[in-house]
């Protein structure tokens, strides 16, 4: 089995060479950064083979250091990168978006830019339509918005859209945050619609193996199939440690198949991104 985990932020501290935007984004943007070395070390712990890497949105609209570090350990990682909607150039980048190294497609949070409003107010109808075009996968955080992204998925057919974090509202409390799952489950009706079954340990209010989440991601997988979730770990973030976190999708959920785990942990997403196994 390649266990393949869907979403680790790595990043460099801020310094002259690469600074941040300034003035900091968010107060909850860390000082010290998470490298590359640190995410191998993790991986190698708890058997995970390779990792999506997130750059963060703290640090700015840049690739750089995620795409330094996909091609210094060739095989372990690639990049769902930033991308500045307010470029001058920004839709002629889209067209050559994937020919980047390692670059599998586009992170859209919504934390900075673009904002949570552009998707009411149509301006990011060029960035869609352009993304289905080119054949570009796109992560989104919903988060407090998840039946925001029907419309998107409705208006652009062959647009990927994978739902961050199950597209859990990331401001409620664990226990509470799986509401938010009566906005995605309707959308296991589009085809281009995955879910992202990561952090999954931050929205419980127990201890491991998490038992209290299993009724939910239950849900999810009735509705939407092996073949459209991926397990991720958002490890920076993470609550509880990364064994644990890979333990329930590896051992702990019965009603998972061996060839579900195969699907959920890895094959599942390098079928979707394109990203073959080695």
């Amino acid at each position: 089995m390649l266990i393949t985990d869907a979403q680790m932020h790595l990043w460099e501290p801020d310094r002259p060479e690469r600074p941040w935007p300034q003035p900091p984004r968010s107060e909850r943007s860390p000082e010290v950064g998470f490298s590359g070395e640190q995410a191998v070390a993790a991986m190698d712990e708890v058997g995970v083979d390779r990792t999506v890497i997130v750059p963060p949105f703290w640090a700015g609209e840049r690739n750089d250091y995620a795409i330094e570090v996909a091609s210094r350990y060739p095989g372990r990682f690639a990049v769902m990168g930033r991308f500045d909607t307010t470029a001058s150039d920004a839709e002629e980048q889209l067209a050559t978006w994937l020919d980047q190294p390692n670059m599998l497609g586009i992170r859209v949070s919504f934390l900075a830019n673009p904002r949570p409003e552009q998707v009411d107010d149509g301006s990011l109808e060029w960035m869609w339509s352009a993304c289905e075009r080119h054949g570009i996968p796109l992560m989104m955080l919903f988060s407090t918005m998840a039946e925001k992204a029907r419309p998107i998925v409705e208006r652009h057919p062959g647009l990927t859209v994978i739902l961050d974090h199950m597209a859990l509202n990331l401001r409620r409390p664990p226990g509470e945050a799986w509401e938010s799952l009566e906005h995605v489950i309707p959308l296991a009706a589009f085809p281009n619609v995955f879910v992202k079954v990561s952090s999954v340990p931050n929205f419980s209010v127990e201890l491991a193996p998490y038992r209290d989440t299993v009724p939910h991601v239950r849900r999810l997988y009735d509705a939407f199939g092996p073949h459209r979730l991926f397990w991720g770990s958002d490890l920076t973030r993470l609550r509880g440690s990364y064994a644990d976190c890979l333990s329930q999708f590896r051992e702990d959920l019965d009603f998972l198949s061996e060839e579900d785990r195969d699907l959920i942990l890895g094959g599942a997403l390098s079928e979707c991104l394109n990203w073959p196994s080695p």
